[in-house]
């Protein structure tokens, strides 16, 4: 049985739920089954959401056995270099998970 791994993706506020996600969601499935993974749930933050997926991710690691979190780039946390360090940095040392970051990775 192959373990399991959460997606995240932020849509950008002119964004639908629709092509996009569901173009970056068949990109993450890909992707996390090259590596071994079962792609489970995918969190998506969404521009004036009330809640934010970020947070409930990371409550979904601790409730559970998942390890691994797969994004498509760091984008998807942040614009700024030194936001998306901090964000990867708090997924890792919160939950002790590691993060997968599709762009940028060698094929």
């Amino acid at each position: 049985m192959r373990p399991v791994i959460y997606g995240y993706m932020r849509l950008a506020a002119t964004e639908e739920e629709g092509d996009e996600s569901t173009r970056v969601r068949r990109e993450l499935a890909t992707y996390a089954e090259r590596e071994g993974f079962t792609l489970d749930q995918v969190f998506t933050e969404r521009m004036g959401a009330n809640e934010s997926a970020f947070h409930a991710m990371l409550d979904a690691i601790k409730r559970t056995d998942v390890k691994n979190v797969i994004v498509p780039s760091l984008w998807h946390f942040a614009r700024l270099p030194g936001l998306q360090d901090a964000m990867r940095q708090h997924i890792e040392q919160e939950t002790g998970a590691r993060l997968w970051v599709i762009q940028g990775q060698q094929r």
